[in-house]
């Protein structure tokens, strides 16, 4: 299975560019609000028109501008599960389900696949229910159900879970990856989560300003984001513009403070970020002294804000996290970073 698209569609004061390619799997798109990923969703699904590019599904073309080939939303084998799951309200479950079954023959018993569906989801004792009777756990399977019935050869999840409460949200993260499993469905996930991208997502296209800037395994891009705007979003919350000194030393003047590397680093980089977790008290490399500005105990972790010591006093600070239980000195004179672990990146 795979899903190939490159589209661009012009708002006037926003532009969706966005490119990619899936090969079965989960994918998630990330971005921060607004970057076009919704957008993108529609586009796939047939409700928004794109105004250029191809959407192929399967080998098969839902839309080709120069073709003049776009498919209706109920001809492309889709499943789109909105944010609100959008059920009818005047509906029950069982027929909110069954409305589902648009592209079934009449030889398909509906009535023993709704069963079926609704067994595996563990939502047969409310299929008498209506939606404000049911809680938001049980929505979103009604909704899933709503889709798996109809036999998509994709499903597109729009950000799934942020209508619910975090302790919620948490548990129906792992039944929705279970669910996708059981089903054996490629999935496309949008989200400005990254908690949720890394979970359920193999595979991850970053957005940003309505642009697909980078796809590839979600854990490498954690790793090795590549480009700013991917490391921002999947949580580095320090950043800086550098300089390249040589093929193994970048300077970062807003820090006052130089890097170096083992290995060569590439003359486009034009900016370092450090990710909270992975400064070290005992680290001899990269070792600078730092000014301690606050210590901050959160539920789990300790937080410390600093400069380094020769750090401009208008540059932002720096934060340094770590589990309670490790201890490490909260009043620490230096700090130093494995040179593997500071992301060399294109702002």
């Amino acid at each position: 299975m795979s899903l190939y698209v490159d589209i661009k569609k012009d708002f006037g004061s926003f532009k969706l560019n966005v490119r990619f390619e899936t090969s079965g799997e989960v994918t998630s798109l990330l971005g921060a609000s607004g970057t076009g990923k919704s957008m993108t969703l529609k586009c796939i699904a047939g409700i928004e028109k794109p105004d250029s590019g191809v959407i192929i599904l399967n080998g098969r073309t839902l839309y080709n501008s120069e073709k003049h080939i776009n498919l209706p939303p109920q001809k492309r084998h889709v499943g789109y599960m909105f944010q609100n799951y959008a059920l009818f309200p005047n509906m029950t479950v069982r027929q909110n389900i069954l409305c589902g079954m648009h592209n079934q023959g009449k030889e398909v018993n509906k009535e023993a696949k709704l069963m079926e569906i609704a067994k595996k989801l563990k939502i047969e004792d409310i299929l008498r229910h209506r939606p404000h009777q049911i809680s938001g756990g049980q929505a979103q399977r009604v909704a899933l159900a709503r889709i798996l019935v109809n036999e998509p050869e994709i499903i597109l999840l729009d950000e799934p879970f942020s209508a619910l409460d975090e302790h919620l949200r948490n548990r129906l993260q792992v039944e929705m990856k279970e669910n996708l499993v059981e089903f054996n469905k490629e999935a496309i996930l949008v989200t400005h989560n990254r908690d949720e991208a890394y979970i359920l997502s193999q595979n991850m296209v970053v957005l940003s300003k309505g642009e697909s800037i980078v796809q590839g395994k979600t854990k490498e891009l954690f790793e090795k984001p590549i480009y700013l705007d991917a490391a921002i979003i999947t949580g580095c919350k320090n950043y800086a513009p550098c300089v390249v000194k040589d093929k193994h030393s970048v300077e970062v003047p807003s820090w006052n403070v130089t890097f170096k590397f083992k290995d060569e680093v590439d003359p486009l980089i034009n900016y370092v970020g450090i990710r909270a977790h992975e400064f070290a008290v005992d680290e001899k490399e990269n070792k600078n002294n730092i000014k301690v500005l606050e210590v901050i105990e959160q539920p789990f972790e300790m937080q410390v804000r600093f400069k380094y010591e020769k750090q401009s006093e208008e540059s932002d600070e720096l934060f340094w996290t770590f589990k309670k239980d490790s201890k490490p000195f909260t009043d620490a004179k230096h700090l130093g970073i494995k040179s593997n672990n500071i992301l060399l990146l294109i702002g």
